[in-house]
């Protein structure tokens, strides 16, 4: 089974139980400081697990594109990807349990419905219980409905719970394992099983949360009054299953990928290949959501993954033109078509920045072989910690990674100084300041179409009482002329006295209008969608001021207008 009919059944198997369809949203999330990227499906839904009513309903279902690079290292074996699409479906204070896991064995094992996996190797795992909560009973006699009681393991709290912090909702899970062997391993017992999962003969295709206590400062103090579900399953690795390979890299997901690499290099080494592979393929998304390569936060992970990925290339025989050869098989991955949309800059992004780097490679990799401080080949050579240990650990030489943050944070201490309040605030009040800020936002977004050009897309802001950061994505720094264009055009609106104004609409409407909507995964059928003049309309949840002659008051609504000017302080 393709991966394009994989995404096709699981919607409609879940669509066909009353559950509504979310799109994916992006992997930069909207104002959460906690985190660099989407890593799971859940993850925009916290409000909602929490208590939130969702406007879509109870029950929701969508594949959900993450990014996870805790694992980077791993990369290369059979299953480790730092890019992924999660399928995941939601019961939000609706069913639990017995429907969860009911459907979870219909959707791996049916063979009209359902994926048709051979329910004879699939194992089960349910959460063991211990000194925080109970064993997870329910759970096992439902299982017992459908799998045979020797393949049903009970496990501890490190596999089988889910939390996150010491504050929150709270549940065991159960897992959905299957034997990826050719031969087929059979019964098993529990100690053969964990063996077997160590060396990646069973692989996890699926996954059922049940959030049902609620922890406060690390302890198990009730059981929810709403009890939710979250099930994932990684795409990569459902296809590994279907596709009967025993590994993510054969499959039609990364085949065309791997054969455009070798294709393009000289020397066959299957670890380099599936590097280049997953990191090129992360990047390509990544820079289609707006991240371009810097030396902090989310543009030091693309540009160690860039960087990295280059090395790999080197090493089989490649070049520069090799990473673009990949990066445009994956943009025109068959897979992909009519799903995701990726950047026209992608190309220009990745050679700018990897030209860069070849820059300083070969005399870097020079420096290495002398015993140069890897803090040198960071700031000097643009090597990455991560790869100068990597390269270390070929030759057996432990480096001190410690000593390389302590320079790194003072480093970064003395060139961004102020920078710690970049992630503080977004717009969790609404105070009369953080309102104009937002209306402000809108009129930048539209300035910046304007003097840019159309492929400019807000993806993200945040505001704080002192100041808006705006993040879009385009391809290269703005020039100063560029920045002073904006900044009249800006100005010019506010002077203009646009009066601001909202509409109710079905989100289709607000896209026939022409109206940006960013994050519609928030909304239900009917948008919000604000006016301003005829200069901006986008779909928002507000709220805004009423006339942007309002941006040139002071802090206080009653205050008379006075010169206040809209100026870009900085660009990062």
């Amino acid at each position: 089974m393709q991966s394009r009919e994989i995404r096709q059944k699981f919607l409609k198997f879940f669509e066909q139980r009353g559950h509504v369809i979310i799109p994916s949203v992006s992997l930069v999330p909207e104002n959460d400081p906690t985190v660099l990227f989407t890593t799971a499906g859940m993850q925009p839904l916290v409000p909602y697990l929490l208590g939130r009513e969702h406007p879509r309903g109870r029950r929701l279902v969508n594949i959900q594109k993450c990014v996870r690079t805790q694992d980077i290292e791993e990369v290369g074996d059979n299953t480790h990807d730092t890019f992924f699409e999660m399928l995941g479906n939601w019961s939000l204070g609706d069913y639990f349990k017995e429907d969860a896991i009911k459907w979870s064995f219909e959707l791996l094992t049916s063979k009209e419905e359902g994926f048709g996996l051979d329910p004879d190797r699939l194992y089960i795992t349910v959460f063991e219980g211990d000194l925080n909560a109970p064993r997870d009973d329910e759970a096992y006699e439902i299982w017992k409905k459908y799998m045979p009681t020797n393949r049903i393991f009970f496990m501890g709290a490190k596999s089988n719970w889910w939390s996150v912090g010491d504050n929150g909702p709270c549940g065991p899970d159960t897992e959905m394992f299957y034997d990826i062997t050719s031969e087929g391993l059979g019964d098993l017992t529990k100690e053969e099983y964990e063996k077997a999962d160590d060396e990646q003969k069973v692989v996890e295709v699926w996954n059922d949360v049940f959030m049902e206590y609620e922890k406060k400062d690390g302890k198990i103090t009730n059981k929810l009054p709403q009890k939710n579900v979250d099930t994932g399953a990684g795409l990569e690795r459902l296809a590994m299953a279907l596709q009967n390979k025993n590994n993510i890299f054969e499959t039609d997901l990364f085949e065309p990928i791997i054969l455009s690499i070798q294709k393009n290099s000289d020397i066959a080494n299957t670890r380099h290949e599936r590097i280049v592979a997953d990191h090129i393929r992360t990047s390509v998304f990544l820079i289609s959501d707006g991240v371009l390569p810097t030396n902090t936060d989310r543009g030091y992970i693309l540009r160690r993954l860039l960087r990295r990925a280059y090395v790999h290339v080197k090493k089989l025989g490649g070049d520069l033109k090799t990473i673009g050869f990949v990066a445009d098989t994956i943009i025109n991955h068959e897979s992909y078509k009519n799903i995701y949309t990726f950047s026209s800059e992608t190309g220009k992004i990745m050679s700018t920045e990897i030209e860069k780097f070849d820059k300083t490679l070969e005399s870097g990799l020079k420096q290495f072989e002398k015993g140069i401080d890897p803090f040198i080949l960071f700031t000097t050579y643009g090597f990455p910690f991560e790869l100068t240990e990597e390269l270390a650990n070929e030759k057996n030489i432990k480096l001190d990674k410690n000593e390389f943050q302590k320079k790194f944070l003072e480093h970064q201490r003395a060139s961004r100084a102020g920078a710690e309040q970049k992630f503080k605030g977004g717009l969790a009040g609404h105070s009369y300041t953080e309102v104009k800020y937002h209306t402000a936002t809108h009129l930048l977004h539209y300035a910046l179409r304007e003097v840019l050009g159309k492929e400019v897309l807000q993806r993200g802001s945040n505001i704080t009482p002192k100041r808006l950061r705006f993040d879009f994505s385009f391809a290269r720094k703005m020039t100063d002329e560029e920045k002073k264009t904006v900044e009249y055009l800006v100005n010019n609106k506010i002077n203009e006295s646009l009066p601001v104004s909202y509409q109710d609409i079905s989100l289709e409407e607000a896209k026939n209008l022409g109206a940006i909507g960013l994050f519609e995964e928030k909304y239900g059928d009917k948008v919000r969608v604000y006016n301003i003049g005829n200069f901006s309309l986008e779909f928002c949840g507000g709220p805004h001021v009423e006339s942007t002659s309002e941006l040139a008051r002071g802090r206080d609504p009653e205050d008379n207008p006075r010169d206040m000017k809209f100026k870009i302080i900085k660009e990062e």
